[in-house]
């Protein structure tokens, strides 16, 4: 049985105390705790120490994400980050291959594959991100472009424990737009994953993989999601920057 879970995705939003702050706020909210949910936040890189240091005060259960993370140990890497270097702030997954790093910074599959195999020798879990653009979608060849990405981003991976990876389907066309993908919509490309995650890793594994839904998700859509067999949980983003709508959608998740 797949753990559900509710990643929040920050982007580069929040200043250190602002950061703490909302950190505060979240961890206070579930003081009670989050059932079988995981829930995980993913602030940027400066803030991490800082909300690191919020949930380790409280004992909470939240786990703390990086937005990005480069593949090599250390070195002449101006501006990067190693995972060695995360894993010393305590955070224990790591955002990969999402749609702005591909868009804006020129990512490709390949240095998504490299940068998951970085994370999980360091025993940190990746949370893989795909999905189509508007354009691919309208040419009706969303499934097989979703399932070319998984292919090449998982390359050469060995997963033992389907816990250690998480891919999140974010369609373009729904980050930030207001535009959101049905719960149909995500389900079927969330069930061509989970078929192509059975050709790659067996039926074991794949059954045991969180896949998530990203693009505009918030508290009164997370639900109908959640519904569909292979929507284990959301990777949210405007909706992560106040704790009453994140924690509303954790609440959602734990029914």
């Amino acid at each position: 049985m797949r753990n559900r879970m509710i990643a929040g995705n920050w982007k580069m939003n929040e200043t250190f105390a602002e950061g703490v702050e909302l950190a505060q706020g979240i961890v206070d909210q579930l003081a009670s705790g989050t059932g079988n949910v995981d829930v995980v936040i993913a602030p940027p890189l400066v803030d991490l120490k800082g909300v690191s240091e919020v949930l380790a005060h409280a004992n909470s259960s939240v786990a703390l994400s990086a937005q990005n993370v480069y593949w090599e140990e250390s070195g002449a890497f101006t501006g990067e980050t190693s995972p060695a270097m995360l894993t010393s702030v305590g955070a224990t997954y790591c955002i990969i291959g999402h749609s702005e790093r591909r868009g804006y910074f020129g990512e490709t599959d390949e240095d998504i594959n490299r940068k998951a195999k970085a994370l999980m020798a360091h025993d940190i879990v990746p949370i893989s991100c795909c999905g189509e653009s508007l354009e691919v979608r309208n040419a009706g060849t969303h499934v097989q472009f979703v399932v070319d990405q998984i292919k090449a981003d998982t390359k050469g991976l060995e997963i033992t424990d389907p816990s250690k990876y998480v891919i999140a389907y974010e369609p373009i066309w729904a980050i930030g737009t207001g535009m959101t993908a049905t719960a149909d919509d995500a389900q079927e490309v969330c069930g061509a994953i989970r078929k192509t995650l059975v050709e790659i890793f067996g039926a074991e594994i794949a059954d045991g993989i969180r896949i998530l839904y990203g693009g505009s998700a918030k508290p009164e859509n997370v639900g109908g999601f959640l519904e569909k067999e292979d929507v284990d949980g959301a990777l949210v983003g405007g909706a992560s920057l106040k704790a009453d709508s994140f924690v509303a959608m954790v609440k959602s998740a734990m029914n």
